[in-house]
């Protein structure tokens, strides 16, 4: 199987990569500096030279905060480009594998969103990412595959920001009232990639990676594992805050847990476990 992978240098691009390495597939990652996907032209140009069999976007804007004051940008990479990979794909008759986002979801559920339950973004990335959707669906063979609260050894996420936070403050606090799944985009990699291999029907999935709980209780988490390994560092005390209390440019949903029993059910497997991968994951970052 030929695969093209986009935003090579994000955290699940990474990851793509890193699993792909222990397959026979061939497969081809671009960076932005290779691959601008807002770029229809070179997105063209890309895919007819490459030819692949799937393209996967794990290209994408995720300055949440700043889409609120600069939404241009998050337009055209989250969804003006997915229309260019759609069309293109579509070109060479490849799957085309789009990542989304929770943040589809208004927050006013109280059970996990299922595939079919109504959209309702509440900010400016969220809306961004259904256009982009709304594009992929356009695709002959498409993968729609939801996800939120990645993490992962590179790039900027909530656990390496606790970690650089780790030694020498008394306290921290972290929001308590903001519920999802965090995901170890490592986990997802291996699943996008099970997914190819396997003949599952088009359409959008969701992935969980892992139990639902707030950004303080991922916190607690993360410092618990982080002085097992680390019993020398002098870790801070992790006080609960509301949302209200520590406000952002952007809303954001207050839970957007995602139920995984499609995906699960066609790939007969758990999807994923964000409390193990952290157990490897941090022993990697914190030497």
């Amino acid at each position: 199987m030929k695969i093209l992978v986009t935003g090579a240098d994000g955290q699940l691009g990474h990851c793509l990569q890193d699993r792909l390495n222990m397959t026979m597939h061939q497969w081809l990652a671009l960076n932005r500096a290779q691959l601008d996907i807002a770029d229809r032209a070179a997105v063209d140009a890309a895919v007819a030279s490459f030819q692949p069999d799937v393209i996967i976007n794990a290209a994408a804007y995720t300055a949440v905060d700043r889409a609120e004051t600069e939404p241009e940008p998050a337009r055209r990479t989250n969804a003006e480009a997915v229309g260019y990979l759609t069309d293109a794909a579509n070109q060479v008759g490849a799957l085309l594998v789009q990542v989304s986002t929770d943040y589809v979801f208004d927050g006013r559920s109280t059970r996990p969103y299922r595939e079919s339950d109504p959209v309702n973004p509440l900010n400016v990335y969220g809306a961004s990412k259904l256009a982009g959707e709304q594009y992929a669906a356009g695709a002959n063979r498409y993968f729609i595959v939801r996800a939120a609260w990645l993490f992962s050894e590179y790039g900027k996420n909530f656990l390496k920001s606790m970690l650089k936070l780790a030694d020498g403050r008394e306290t921290l606090q972290v929001v308590a009232d903001q519920t999802g799944t965090p995901t170890y985009a490592g986990d997802l990699a291996t699943t996008l990639i099970r997914m190819l291999e396997m003949e599952i029907p088009s359409g959008i999935y969701h992935y969980s990676g892992g139990r639902a709980c707030s950004w303080f209780e991922f916190s607690q988490a993360i410092f618990a594992h982080l002085g097992k390994h680390r019993p020398e560092l002098r870790l801070p005390r992790v006080l609960p805050v509301t949302a209200a209390e520590y406000p952002g440019v952007a809303t954001r949903p207050a839970f957007s847990v995602l139920n995984d029993t499609k995906l699960r059910a066609c790939l007969d497997t758990a999807t994923g476990d964000w409390a193990l991968a952290i157990q490897q994951v941090i022993p990697v970052l914190a030497e």
